[in-house]
């Protein structure tokens, strides 16, 4: 979600975190929890509730739960 002028470094700082947890994120290495996508979301200006449907996803993914998640506004 970074533009291409916008460093490794630069970008994690607008997140607020380090560009090494940046890294790990990236390269699949940490999974991004749902507070923090959320987080992520409100800092970026993208959808709240598919940064959390993306986390949510992916905790289903890895604990082998190969199931669809999708996120509804209530």
């Amino acid at each position: 979600m970074r533009s291409e002028e916008e460093g490794a470094a630069a970008f994690a700082e607008r997140l607020g975190i380090s560009r090494q947890h940046l890294h790990q994120i990236e390269t699949g290495q940490k999974r991004v929890s749902p507070e923090r996508a959320v987080r992520f979301a409100k800092l970026l200006g993208f959808s709240q509730t598919y940064f959390l449907q993306l986390a949510l996803q992916d905790l289903a993914n890895e604990s082998g739960l190969m199931v669809p998640v999708r996120v509804r506004v209530a």
